[in-house]
């Protein structure tokens, strides 16, 4: 380890004044020396050697030690030594180290690892400084002296170390023939894009908005459809698409929480879709039977009726497969084709009176341009409320992709079949548009009656001009045909009507079909990855395509239930915003996916554009709210309740997704950005380096920091694994602790290191945990229990880790829980990585309700604050809200009034809520007989006796055994050993029942304070106090301040 360095000043005398930062000087409160040499390593002796297998100190492989009965905290340790390699001195086998970091490891005793020990040897040459004069002192340091009744460079807490404070600048499946054929995609497409909408709402569209709006309307469906194609297209070329459809592709794009709740809102709108292109279907039988003077009931009720024969149908040709699905595609396509080809026939043939009677006259410039502007017609008749209506026809586009799991090739198939079908199907309503607005007037009686002599007077209207007077049904609005009356108007024009009717018949069905497919396909995958809870029984398939049953009847009974409403224009509003939201989300995919730069975005389609995709997005979003506003909220409150669920539920899938990759682009921006500007006081947190070995075995440890870090600062938990690095490869990159903490729901990281030694291991987390500004700032680790057991070198190791973190201007907390932190030998110590995540979570303190209870903080030296600063963290978290807290301060007896109102009033400074302060006047008696004895019993084991022995022996035992205290280090150090019995006293009186002791932590100059002295004081201390007690030291910088900037 290098020497610490020393800071301030270095020239003359080194004046002790104010507060010394811990790497300068390791203070001792009763010496006022702050500086001290070193000579080389070289120079020191060799020490015994020791077959050491306490479990943060072992080296390789395993024998089995058994445990004494008494340590029943912590897990077994093993060790194996070879009496030919090991050196002299007694070989110990310890069993109950609290401050182990690694889970069981194992010690061979080869010589390498037992030949020497490193040792400090320190002298005070000629060049050394001097000590400080007490005339140098500050009235301060007298005050300290009177209040604990020796002299310490400590400081005790003051105004005046605040107010100058500086602001610092899955299984192959077999698949359907036909899908083997990429026009099946583009056919797949078309016939859902020529649905009803096309056949039964077109031409009353036209009539409403006119055919320069109606364009309007298809072109901006046509921007959105084609964009969104596009977006599609380059996102199921960016690797192997399985089924699932559009869940598919925005849930590995996006990821999880997005994609679970837009596949749940896909899959219910095309359940209703299903009931829309079944309705328009009924709709049209029931108009044949209406004709033919052969209804059942009425026409309403007719439609339901016939409606829920037709689903039933569908849904058994569903469910005989993929192979009969597709056949019926196909066959309903060139259905579809001649009807279309018959309705072009006839526009051009002459029309007869009976066609003439009902308002179709072929192609006139006059009805074209008549019909060319709107004539709104009803209360809610606007140009969203058609786009409402006719929107639904385009989600079309998606049929392809919903059925991906069945393609042979879709990262060919979805591109090339998705771009071609919104090509022609855009093209034909468009044609179709513009010829049914050039031949159709928009009112007729269908009246053969109606005829008058070209040129009447007492006519009006358009029809006038063509010997027709449908003036009188245009006027009281009772006319029965015309564009804006008759949805059968394709009927009318074609040249054989029942042409039209099949094509009505196979657009319905067909897509219809499509849906009832779909809807199941997306909601399976969705169940199959386990997002939301009590719907994995649908996932289930069945057959070599494993089809969802269930899914199939759950969509079944959706669509039933829309095919009571029995009124196409009510169904398809529903579904236009139910739509626009998966439109939404995937032209977002794209643009995340293609904004972050990941890598991993390489899609194989290339024309696309990110911008364009964003653009499309927003435009979605804000077609939702210009159909139907309420409509828009409740599609929107959906996706946000089901994100939020997934958000808080963190489901465990893993895919990739674009936002994963977007998460590290900004910790990566904001990180960097953090080392741009200093550091401030006001934004302190306090970032921990937990030694908590394995987490699982040092639960509580795990809870208290996690706790206490939850949401607003850093938490590392370090493991030192001890051993060669070849071997511990496999624990080091271990990641069952990193599950067993989310598992715990604790936010924190998770790295091994392996060395020689606890100390090792621990200097080289301090020194490299960390990125730029998020770096710990604290090291956090439990108390050793076993330290009297132990071997004494591990002690040294011990507290040596204390005086690393100084040195590295680490803040130090020490944990001590009367029950011990180590619960190790109470359960499987596996540390692999497919059990550790999933082990059993154990129970501690810190995760139960606190309830009233106190938190005593006895701010007995000026740290910096962070003594205070950690319980208030505290009392911000639920669990700890309603504990009272307590500040303990030393003082004198005959100011005792004086200090407590000052105390007080730097506390309302700092804003902290801490307004109960006790004065400790009684901290300068003497302690009992008794507990002065029992520290004495403690120490006697480790003391030198040198005052009995020759000077030679007592240095060659000095050099062998630096943890052995010396008379002179006893004597020097009494008054300061005398305090830890005394403030147990204290301890023992005030706070028996709190629920959690804070303690300002002493510390000690490590060249005049054994390891083992200084840790009988951290025994003494906090000996038999039943609630935990937390022993902290900030590492001299202020971390609170009143100022506001």
């Amino acid at each position: 380890m290098a020497l610490p360095t020393i800071s301030g000043n270095s020239s003359g005398r080194g004046i002790c004044q104010g507060r010394f930062t811990i790497s300068t000087v390791l203070a001792n409160e009763d010496d006022t020396h702050n500086i001290y040499c070193q000579t080389k390593p070289t120079d020191c002796q060799t020490g015994p050697t020791y077959c050491q297998t306490e479990p943060s100190h072992c080296q390789t492989e395993p024998t089995y030690c058994q445990a004494e009965p008494s340590y029943s905290q912590t897990e077994l340790t093993y060790c194996q030594t070879e009496p030919s390699s090991c050196q002299t001195g007694p070989t110990y086998c310890q069993t109950e180290p609290s401050h182990c970091q690694t889970e069981p490891t194992y010690c061979q005793a080869e010589p390498s690892y037992s030949q020497t020990e490193l040792t400090y040897c320190q002298t005070e040459p000629s060049s050394c400084q001097t000590e400080p004069t007490y005339d140098s002192l500050t009235q301060s340091n007298i005050f300290h002296l009177r209040t604990f009744g020796y002299n310490t460079i400590d400081a005790v807490p003051s105004y005046e170390h605040y107010a100058n404070t500086r602001v610092p600048g899955e299984e192959e499946r077999g698949r359907p023939t036909l899908a083997d054929l990429r026009c099946y995609i583009m056919i797949r497409c078309m016939l859902n894009i020529w649905g009803v909408i096309l056949y039964l709402r077109l031409s009353w569209i036209t009539a409403q908005a006119g055919i320069a709006l109606t364009w309007l309307i298809i072109i901006m469906s046509v921007i959105v459809t084609s964009i969104t194609g596009l977006s599609i297209s380059a996102i199921s070329t960016n690797g192997k698409v399985k089924s699932g459809g559009t869940y598919f592709l925005i849930s590995r794009s996006l990821g999880p929480e997005l994609g679970g709740s837009i596949g749940l809102i896909f899959a219910f709108a095309n359940a209703v879709a299903v009931s829309m292109h079944t309705v328009g279907f009924a709709e049209t039988v029931s108009d044949l039977l209406v004709d033919y003077n052969a209804t059942m009931v009425d026409p309403t009720n007719d439609i339901r009726i016939i409606g829920v024969i037709t689903v039933t149908i569908l849904l058994g040709i569903s469910l005989a497969g993929m192979e009969w699905e597709a056949k019926a595609q196909v066959g309903f396509f060139f259905i579809i084709m001649i009807s279309l080809a018959n309705y072009i026939v006839g526009t051009i043939i002459p029309a007869s009176k009976e066609k003439q009677a009902k308002g179709f006259f072929n192609y006139r410039a006059d009805i074209f341009a008549q019909n060319l502007l709107p004539n709104w017609r009803g209360d809610d008749a606007s140009f969203f409320s058609m786009f409402s209506i006719f929107f639904p026809s385009a989600t079309g586009i998606l049929a392809g992709a919903n059925i991906s799991g069945d393609l042979k090739d879709p990262a060919i198939s979805i591109p090339k079949g998705t771009l071609s079908a919104i090509f022609w199907t855009a093209f034909s309503y468009l044609v179709i548009s513009a010829t049914i607005g050039s031949c159709v007037i928009r009112d007729a009686t269908g009246s053969l009656n109606d005829t008058i002599p070209i040129g009447s007077m007492d006519c009006e209207g358009l029809a006038c001009g063509f010997g027709w007077n449908f003036t009188e049904c245009t006027q009281a609005g009772t006319c029965k045909y015309g564009l804006s009356n008759y949805y059968q108007t394709m009927r009318l024009v074609s040249g054989f009507a029942p042409l039209i009717t099949a094509g009505i018949f196979g657009a319905t069905l067909s897509s219809a079909l499509a849906c009832l497919v779909s809807a199941p396909k997306v909601f399976q995958c969705l169940c199959k990855d386990n997002l939301y809870p009590g719907i994995g029984f649908f996932g289930k398939g069945y057959g070599k395509n494993s089809e969802p049953i269930y899914s199939y009847l759950l969509t079944y009974a959706t669509a039933v239930g829309f095919i009571l409403i029995a009124e196409l224009n009510v169904i398809a509003p529903i579904i236009s915003n139910f739509f626009l939201c998966s439109y939404a989300l995937i032209n977002f995919s794209c643009f995340h996916a293609s904004a972050i730069n990941s890598p991993g975005w390489r899609p194989s389609f290339r024309y696309y554009n990110k911008w364009a995709s964003l653009f499309c997005a927003v435009i979605s979003v804000v077609i939702m709210f210009l159909l139907t506003w309420w409509a828009a909220l409740i599609a929107i409150g959906i996706v946000g309740f089901l994100l939020a669920y997934a958000l808080y539920k963190k489901p465990a899938a893993n895919w990739g997704s674009s936002i994963q990759a977007g998460s590290y682009n900004m910790a990566l921006s904001y990180c960097v950005g953090l080392n741009e500007v200093d550091d401030h006081i006001k934004n302190y947190r306090p970032q921990c380096l937990v030694l908590t070995g394995p987490p699982n075995f040092r639960p509580a440890l795990v809870d208290f920091v996690g706790t206490v870090t939850k949401n607003h600062s850093l938490m590392v938990c370090g493991n030192v694994i001890i051993g060669p690095h070849k071997e511990k490869v496999s624990e080091i990159c271990s990641s069952g602790h990193i599950k067993w903490l989310t598992k715990r729901r604790i936010k924190s990281f998770h790295t091994g290191v392996a060395a020689d030694d606890l100390r090792s291991g621990t200097q080289m987390l301090m020194q490299a945990v960390g990125l730029g500004r998020m770096k710990p700032n604290i090291l956090v680790m439990g108390f050793k229990r076993n330290w009297q057991s132990d071997h004494p070198q591990n002690v040294e190791h011990y507290i040596g880790v204390i005086y690393d973190s100084f040195d590295l201007n680490y803040g130090v907390c020490i944990m001590r829980m009367k029950q011990g932190l180590n619960i190790s030998r109470m359960m499987r110590a596996d540390v692999d990585s497919s059990i550790v995540g999933f082990a059993q979570q154990a129970s501690t303190i810190f995760q139960l309700e606190q309830g009233r209870k106190t938190i005593d903080i006895y701010w007995l030296f000026d740290d910096g604050g962070l003594t205070l600063l950690i319980p208030y963290l505290l009392t911000r978290k639920k669990r700890w809200r309603n504990c009272k807290v307590r500040v303990f301060v030393g003082g004198q007896m005959n100011r005792m009034d004086e200090e407590r109102k000052a105390m007080i009033t730097l506390l309302r400074k700092f804003r902290l809520g801490f307004h109960e302060v006790h004065v400790l006047p009684d901290i300068n008696q003497k302690p009992r007989p008794e507990h002065l004895k029992r520290f004495e019993d403690l120490i006697a084991h480790y003391r030198l006796n040198d005052g009995f022995k020759d000077e030679t022996i007592v240095n060659e035992l000095r050099k062998d055994c630096p943890w052995k205290i010396s008379d002179e280090e006893i004597k020097s150090n009494k008054t300061k050993s005398l305090r830890q019995v005394r403030l147990n006293e204290i301890l023992l009186d005030y706070s028996r029942d709190a629920a959690l002791i804070v303690v300002t932590m002493p510390v000690a100059r490590k060249d005049k304070c054994p390891s083992t002295l200084y840790l009988a004081w951290l025994e003494t201390l906090s000996q038999d106090l039943r609630p935990p007690v937390l022993l902290i030291r900030g590492n001299q910088q202020n971390v609170l301040t009143f100022y506001c900037q």
